[in-house]
């Protein structure tokens, strides 16, 4: 397919992909106001509903390098029907769970299944779209995919409030069946055919060996990867710090949670136009080097630490966090997928594992950190904005 610029009017099939890519946040964020029900429900320690979310991001990491090489073979529109069919199953197994260890397993399965939406839309940007024109697109899919953590815990918290936990995952069985119906019937095939990959291990292994040992693709998925530890820290820990340390009613935690989701969007949608007249590397560099992201941390650390964290500071800092990551995020993406070629798919899902490792790692880190206060997710922050700005500044280095 040939290169092609954005319209100003966004196409439909860029609207379908956010979609597809708001799986992600809308099966995290959802269910995240009834934690303290679930464990309640289930009579477990609130640790482990947590860690239901940290098999979530792992589940979808694992994932991606399978969808990588399918996707390269078979073309974007059948993995991605295949990973809503089970992403649909997986979330009427979560709403009839009876214990933890079968909504963890079916929080697993629901990842495995919901990991199509990432590395699918990524990979039918990048058909479309040469690097510049593709960070714009990603940007522009950040804010579809930004409405999820905002729409997502408000409806979440309404239900757990009227009709209980359970219901918040039979909308997210409702909603993968929509999206189903939407790709089976709307959504066109852009791998092309001299762009088939066979599915071969060799083939796989050799495509997987080079792209690690690319030190451009590494060091701009890393970069991403470890703003992405922040956020996935910030998601894990916000229902402890802000309905049990701070006392804020499930019902008002959506609209906390909505005001950093709509920092990031405004990040992204900032970096989009001047993407118009700035290289994604620029803005990259400029996003990092300006340390936003680890100043902010640094002084949510340091309040932390003398016991001063009040809640509008701590909005504060996040919302600068989640600012910097919506310029970070896209043009890290763009960056690493850049002069991928035949093996795009593959890219996309090693993209898509490494970040969502490193969110997973952080998640596990806050859900384990016994601590009752700001602390662990403010050093959490720190660590992941100055290795982030560490990991630009080796991708950008000269070979």
């Amino acid at each position: 397919m040939p290169p092609q610029t954005i319209s100003r009017s966004m196409p439909g099939w860029l609207i379908l992909m956010g979609a597809l890519t708001a799986i992600g946040p809308f099966s995290i964020d959802m269910y995240l106001p009834a934690f303290p029900s679930i464990a309640a429900g289930l009579g477990v320690e609130r640790g482990e509903v947590e860690r239901t979310l940290a098999a979530y991001l792992i589940g979808m990491a694992g994932a991606q390098i399978i969808y990588g090489p399918l996707a390269d073979r078979y073309g974007r529109k059948l993995p991605m029907m295949g990973g809503l069919i089970l992403y649909v199953l997986a979330s009427l197994g979560c709403a009839l769970a009876g214990d933890i260890q079968t909504l963890t397993a079916c929080r697993v399965a629901q990842a495995l299944g919901g990991a199509a939406g990432v590395v699918i839309p990524r990979a039918v940007i990048r058909d479309h779209y040469e690097t510049q024109e593709a960070a714009r697109a990603m940007s522009l899919l950040m804010l579809l995919m930004g409405l999820a953590p905002i729409l997502a815990p408000l409806a979440g918290a309404q239900l757990l409030a009227f009709v209980g936990w359970r219901s918040l995952f039979w909308l997210m069985a409702a909603g993968g069946l929509a999206l189903l119906l939407a790709v089976a019937l709307t959504m066109k095939e852009t791998l092309a055919p001299e762009r088939v990959l066979p599915l071969r291990a060799g083939t796989i292994l050799s495509n997987y060996r080079a792209l690690l040992a690319h030190r451009g693709f590494m060091g701009h998925s890393l970069a991403g990867g470890m703003g992405q530890a922040g956020m996935f820290a910030y998601i894990v820990g916000s229902p402890r710090i802000f309905i049990e340390l701070y006392g804020i009613a499930p019902q008002y935690y959506g609209l906390l949670f909505g005001a950093n989701a709509a920092a990031l969007i405004v990040g992204s949608q900032i970096s989009a136009r001047l993407l118009r007249k700035s290289a994604p590397a620029t803005l990259q560099q400029r996003a990092q080097v300006a340390l936003a992201v680890a100043s902010l941390s640094a002084l949510a650390l340091a309040l932390a630490l003398l016991g001063l964290m009040s809640l509008p500071l701590l909005m504060a800092c996040l919302m600068g966090y989640m600012f910097s990551q919506g310029f970070v995020n896209p043009n890290s993406a763009a960056l690493a997928l850049a002069e991928q070629g035949r093996r795009l798919g593959a890219a996309s899902a090693l993209l898509g594992t490494l970040q969502l490792s490193c969110g997973a790692l952080a998640g596990l880190i806050i859900s384990i950190w016994p601590a009752e206060s700001v602390l662990p997710l403010a050093a959490v922050l720190a660590g992941s904005a100055c290795l982030s700005w560490q990991f630009g500044r080796m991708a950008r280095r000269p070979a």
